[in-house]
């Protein structure tokens, strides 16, 4: 598990190290993830057995990474009532954008792809 955990972490930082040397606009996490997915690619797919357990063992507690959002919003409660329309509008808007986007994206991709 710890050699699985340390896979993460080098992954992460490469892609932290890469996106401040290169100054892109991307997360360095969000690199490290491409990273650790084109070499997962390169392996043919395989997944080393340790990585797989670590994953599984962080996948498993993934519901506590939602306590400090749940933990914001009843704090701002006070706030998110008075401004409810401003945010209601802010997340029907972004969600409509989000799924347009991606749509066109998809039409886009699939009709060069024939």
């Amino acid at each position: 598990m710890i050699g699985g955990l340390a896979i993460l972490l080098l992954c992460q930082l490469a892609g932290e190290a890469t996106a401040r040397l290169l100054a892109l606009p991307v997360p360095g996490p969000v690199l490290g993830m491409a990273l650790l997915f084109a070499v997962l690619l390169a392996r043919g797919g395989e997944v080393p057995k340790g990585l797989a357990d670590t994953a599984d063992a962080l996948l498993r507690v993934l519901g506590l990474l939602f306590v400090p959002a749940g933990v914001g919003v009843i704090l701002h409660l006070p706030e998110i009532a008075r401004d409810w329309a401003p945010i209601a509008l802010a997340i029907l808007a972004g969600t409509l954008l989000t799924v347009g986007v991606t749509g066109l994206l998809a039409q886009r991709l699939l009709g060069r792809g024939r």
